[in-house]
């Protein structure tokens, strides 16, 4: 799972940029509406809320901006209506995409992800096409420099994570979406600090991608990460390191 754990990596140093930017935020506070709407504005009562709005406050959103998104999701205020959308499609290679998307225009967001698709030589597929690859879970991440692998193991396989796993740095736990917070609580109380957390597609097997095709491939992956409608791209590719560093060069 190299390709696939370092392409996750540098998703995360660009979400970095894309908060001075200001594009995760525009993006966290869709996710914090379309929670309040789908489940309530209490984030004690509203897992999918809580995870959203934890993700806010460690990207330093202000809190009035937080709440503002909860009210607009509640109607307490006016806001857009946004809806939840997954398109599938594939990449070079073949690999599988599952892009969910959060749009307020369904037309601009599939004619914008098809032209995406085709430019870099993929396609969009019908649903259902890709998605029985997937299965969704919970992913924790810890800097495997501030937390021991064994009081991670223990903390979180006795609060019911599936996997531990330690690659680049990075200590990786895997839960059913059930388990997801309790495990999240169960690290906590340990003493063990989350860096990030997310719910996400994992693909149940990989597809190795080299040469062009990877190289191809980095770039669409990079294309829909920018585009404003898209919240999460998952795919089951496993990338050539040297083509991924190709790539990104």
């Amino acid at each position: 799972m190299a390709g696939h754990s370092k392409w996750k990596q540098i998703k995360r140093k660009k979400a970095v940029l894309d908060q001075k930017r200001g594009a995760a935020f525009t993006r966290l506070i869709r996710e914090i509406t379309v929670a309040a709407r789908a489940g309530g504005g209490d984030p004690e009562g509203n897992a999918r809320l809580r995870l959203a709005v934890d993700t806010a406050k460690a990207g330093n959103m202000p809190f009035e901006n937080i709440e503002r998104a909860i009210k607009k999701g509640t109607g307490e205020l006016e806001g857009v209506a946004y809806d939840e959308i997954a398109y599938e499609g594939y990449g070079p290679g073949g690999v599988a995409l599952y892009i969910e998307t959060t749009t307020d225009n369904q037309k601009r967001t599939v004619a914008e992800l098809r032209f995406l698709l085709e430019k870099h030589g993929g396609n969009l597929g019908t649903s259902g096409s890709v998605a029985w690859q997937f299965s969704r879970k919970g992913q924790i991440y810890l800097d495997a420099a501030k937390a021991k692998e064994e009081a991670v193991l223990e903390a979180a396989l006795d609060a019911g994570a599936e996997d531990v796993s330690l690659e680049d740095g990075e200590l990786t736990v895997t839960t059913e979406v059930t388990s997801f917070h309790g495990v999240q609580a169960a690290l906590k109380r340990a003493g063990l600090a989350v860096s990030e957390a997310e719910l996400t597609m994992i693909p149940q097997n990989e597809v190795a991608v080299s040469g062009s095709d990877a190289e191809k491939l980095v770039k669409l992956l990079d294309a829909l990460d920018e585009h404003d409608d898209v919240h999460k791209v998952s795919t089951n590719a496993d990338i050539d390191e040297a083509a991924l560093a190709r790539a990104m060069s």
